[in-house]
């Protein structure tokens, strides 16, 4: 029997779709990586009967980097990375080891069908999926289609089968337009942003940003919102003139009306023009009209609209709004959410959606009254060829989807329900009215049908008061009229609906990335968002941004970025050469980051105004192992350690808290020691400011504290401190904090894993030797006598602390509380054995090593 590999981009994916098409009969099982699960049952394939494997990856199997040299920001020149240095794909995450998963299951396979998203990203992770399984699997006849595409857009029975039964091939001009997008992106972003990061931080200390980052669609990004904020400063306000006039008829309630002139800029003009009106006393009705007039449902949804009106209504970013958006999806209570299409195709099941909804006691009512009177056709809208506009597929409730889920669904839902309804159709009544040589008028609305605003209520025509009835030549009388004196305002700050409007209009970025480049230029510090979701720009944005027009204003226009993403929609298309766009375009930007280099002191000018030169900056804390003279310790990001004697930088780990450790010194550099702790419940640990940017022995790596020192007999190392490997990661180390007395600790080196053991103990020693049943150096514990826990009120006790069962109930696993996933600048590091290091893999696990521990999160 032959085997059909098929794979989803999500494990809940692969399950969802699994379930269908085996009809609720497959077996599951846990894949090699613990991650992703493979769903297996017999079936029909090709007109024969087939094994069919379902399973996932987790989004990309790999990701675009420069090879290992050229990820050294101090030895490598920004420059090179335009063409001399060389990239490569390296696994995403290479904790899930999804490559060698994906071999395991596809070995002696047949034909592979590939279920992941239909978007360009989707094709892009077909073809790395392609790349790890087609050696492995089963060589078949030369003519034999063995890989196939199923295109989808939404979880349900029809849209499974459906893709099912219509299998094509994988996309490689979308795959290929990725690719040159990935590759773009990496070497300007990291050229540009290597160059002034380090030139930038190198001479401020209170930036309050730990990378100054620069980025082909994050930049003019920022410059919108900084252009909005320049108009805001350059705005004066001018003061203008308004008649107000008031007047009424009988009982009837006064009417406000409006000056057909609308406002003067000249007072004495404005009084002259209330002199002329006050020289009647009546208003006489020069026409009445009444004309019936129509509110056009919206068209069908597309991901830019969601975005805007789920931030500008929902008070939900475009981050989070996408993330509830995919996971909506996959749980198949809407359609595709990437789409820039807002047609609906002919053949579109409108019906059968809204039938879906009419069990649904929030709008059960319009539904039934819709499919009663017959539906609407949508109105006409763009039809971008990728997927239908988002829809919901199946009906839900609040305790369903929790609350932000369940928000964003009842708008996705009213939406497409007003999209089939009838247009709003209303009465507006205008009347003209005369007072001596002046114009004035009112209008008023007057509801006719409600249409779709019955399931989208905040369109509705609201409530007015009932203009009154009255005829040409009928006459008013006039309560009074003044002239009534205003200002002009200056424009908001942009909202993030706003914004994604602009970035739209101008081609910044995709509907699937628009949402990371706003929230890439708040995680910055270069804009904040504000009440209403607004975003001001900080002062180190729009210095950036002044400093990029001062120097060559396209690197923060919208035009260059724009022309690009033409030319990667004609990768897409096949239409343009993917080697001539990538060279072309790269030959562009290196010519500009050369002249961005060269004129980077008129960028500097600005910085010098808004910023403090590192040496002016911080308090004093350490001691420099060069001069002996104190070092400052500057607080903002990236938090570091400034010799203003040795005009030295050195870095530190982010996102803690530093103070000096006791005075001590390092044996190898004479630099005073430094704490670095994320809390009183988190983990902590001393390191040398030097050594922490230039590791002193070979198995080191930039980044590394004393916890992960390999110094043979350093009493701060790894080797004097380490007790054995983690409880829960592969390659870190418990090492214990001398520092946490009388609540004793010890900490991994690598993960948050910390181990809560012997409180109130007097004094803890990492002894020489180790156990025999798990490798771990024992511990050597001296309590007082007046709290010791240990039997028969001994004071004093050396043992394994995961094998001894005398310690057994004074140990505890904790997870420390980061402020942040710590910073490290470097990735994951695998430092060297260590004395304390236990065999490869778990030590075994004593009755069990997870009974010595009482698990638990805090």
């Amino acid at each position: 029997m032959r085997t059909v590999l098929m794979v989803a981009e999500k494990p809940s994916l692969a399950q969802s779709i699994a379930k269908i098409l085996s009809k609720g009969s497959c077996t599951s099982r846990k894949g090699l990586n613990g991650a992703c699960s493979v769903h297996e049952y017999n079936g029909s394939f090709q007109s024969q009967t087939v094994r069919f494997k379902m399973t996932s990856v987790c989004g990309h199997v790999m990701s675009l980097d420069f090879i290992g040299k050229y990820n050294n920001w101090d030895k490598v020149d920004p420059a090179e990375l335009f063409s001399k240095a060389p990239t490569e794909k390296k696994e995403a995450n290479p904790k899930l080891s999804m490559v060698k998963f994906l071999q395991v299951e596809a070995r002696g396979c047949d034909y592979v069908v590939l279920w992941l998203d239909c978007d360009k990203e989707g094709e892009n992770i077909c073809f790395e999926v392609l790349d790890a399984i087609q050696p492995v699997m089963n060589k078949g006849i030369v003519r034999d289609q063995t890989v196939f595409r199923a295109k989808f857009s939404s979880i349900t029975d029809t849209d499974i089968w459906n893709a099912m039964n219509r299998l094509g091939e994988p996309n490689r001009n979308e795959a290929l337009s990725v690719d040159a997008r990935q590759e773009l992106d990496l070497r300007i972003g990291c050229a540009f942003t290597r160059f002034q990061t380090k030139y930038f931080q190198g001479k401020y200390g209170n930036l309050d940003s730990s990378l100054i980052s620069f980025g082909p669609c994050q930049t003019p990004t920022l410059g919108f919102c900084v252009e909005r904020h320049d108009k805001i400063q350059s705005f004066k306000p001018e003061t203008y003139w308004v008649l107000q006039a008031k007047v009424f008829k009988g009982k009837d309630t006064p009417l406000t009306l409006d000056w057909n002139r609308v406002r003067v800029f000249d007072r004495e003009v404005g009084q002259m023009f209330v002199n002329l009106a006050k020289i009647s006393k009546e208003a006489k009705v020069e026409s009445v009209s009444k004309k019936e007039k129509v509110k056009q449902r919206p068209q069908a949804l597309n991901t830019v609209e969601m975005l805007r009106v789920a931030s500008s209504a929902l008070g939900m970013g475009p981050q989070h709004t996408m993330q509830i958006a995919e996971r909506l999806y996959t749980q198949g209570y809407i359609s595709y959410p990437r789409t820039e299409t807002t047609l609906y195709h002919e053949n579109f099941d409108l019906k059968g959606n809204l039938k879906q909804q009419i069990n649904n006691t929030i709008w059960a009512e319009e539904v039934k009254a819709l499919l009663s009177t017959g539906i609407n056709r949508p109105r006409k809208g763009n039809d971008a060829g990728d997927h239908p506009p988002i829809t919901p597929m199946r009906s839900a409730s609040e305790g369903e989807l929790g609350s932000d889920g369940w928000r964003l669904y009842e708008y996705i839902t009213r939406h497409f329900i007003a999209t089939v309804s009838q247009d709003c159709q209303y009465l507006q009544t205008t009347i003209d009215f005369k007072i001596g040589t002046e114009a004035f008028s009112c209008s008023g609305k007057t509801l006719i049908s409600p249409g779709y605003t019955t399931v989208m209520p905040w369109q509705g025509i609201p409530l007015e008061e009932a203009m009154p009835a009255c005829d040409c030549g009928d006459t008013f009388t006039v309560e009074e009229i003044k002239l009534v004196e205003q200002q002009t305002s200056p424009p908001h700050y942009l909202t993030e609906a706003e914004l994604i409007t602009l970035m739209e209009k101008h081609g910044i970025g995709t509907d699937a990335s628009i949402p990371v480049h706003i929230n890439n230029v708040c995680q910055r510090n270069y804009v904040t968002v504000e009440n209403g979701r607004r975003l001001k720009p900080t002062n180190l944005g729009i210095v950036l941004v002044h400093g990029y027009y001062k120097t060559d204003a396209e690197l923060v226009l919208p035009t260059i970025r724009s022309a690009v993403e033409k030319q990667l929609n004609l990768i897409a298309q096949g239409k343009a050469n993917y080697q001539q766009v990538l060279q072309h375009t790269l030959e562009i930007f290196k010519r500009k980051f050369h002249y961005f280099v060269d004129s980077i002191t008129s960028m500097d000018e600005l910085m010098e105004v808004s910023f403090s030169p590192i040496a002016a900056t911080g308090k004093p804390l350490s001691r420099c192992g060069k001069c002996h003279r104190f070092m400052k310790y500057i607080q903002a990001k990236p938090s570091r350690l400034h010799c203003s004697h040795c005009d030295e930088t050195y870095s530190l780990p982010q996102n803690g808290a530093i103070k000096l450790y006791k005075e001590l010194r390092c044996p190898l550099d004479d630099f005073e020691l430094v704490l670095w702790t994320s809390g009183a419940r988190g983990k902590s640990y001393p390191l040398c400011p030097y050594c922490f940017s230039h590791p002193p022995f070979r198995d080191m790596k930039k980044g590394m504290g004393c916890n992960e020192c390999t110094h043979p007999t350093c009493q701060h190392s790894l080797n004097a401190l380490g007790i054995g490997q983690c409880v829960e990661c592969d390659s870190g180390i418990l090492v214990l904090d001398p520092t946490s007395g009388p609540k004793w600790r010890m900490a991994c080196n690598k993960c948050n894993v910390v181990v809560h053991f012997f409180e109130h103990a007097h004094k803890i020693q990492v002894a020489q030797e180790s156990c025999d049943a798990c490798d771990a150096s024992l511990v050597a514990v001296d309590f007082n006598k007046t709290r010791t826990p240990l039997p028969d009120s001994e004071t004093q006790h050396t043992g394994c602390v995961f094998c001894d069962p005398v310690f057994q109930d004074v140990v505890e696993l904790k997870h420390a509380t980061m402020r942040h996933s710590m910073h490290r600048g470097g990735g994951a590091r695998r430092g060297g054995r260590g004395r304390g290091r236990g065999r490869r893999g778990n030590p075994k696990k004593p009755k069990d090593k997870m009974a010595a521990l009482a698990a638990y999160f805090v």
